[in-house]
């Protein structure tokens, strides 16, 4: 089987959605961090990073648009904007 790179504009936006979560988990991993996506958000998060101290459980909701509901506020998220540019993607 021969694989190619995706190309991020031509996905649709639950597959940019995937594809974000999974270059934020890998990268969260290097930190000990195991993550779990949800199916729905719970309490605003969209995943769970589990650390491997077994102590620290960060709920985050990503963003991949600088804007940030009211709905999100006191809610002890991590918002994590996620930035094509910057990841180099």
């Amino acid at each position: 089987m021969k694989l190619k790179k995706i190309i991020y504009s031509e996905l649709n936006s639950r597959q940019k959605e995937i594809f974000n979560f999974q270059k934020v988990a890998a990268h969260l991993a290097d930190y000990g961090f195991n993550c779990i996506k949800l199916a729905d958000d719970w309490q605003g998060a969209d995943f769970l990073a589990y650390h491997i101290n077994g102590s620290n459980t960060l709920k985050v909701q990503l963003k991949s648009r600088i804007s940030i509901a009211k709905k999100y506020q006191e809610k002890s998220l991590y918002i994590l904007l996620f930035l094509l540019q910057v990841c180099g993607i």
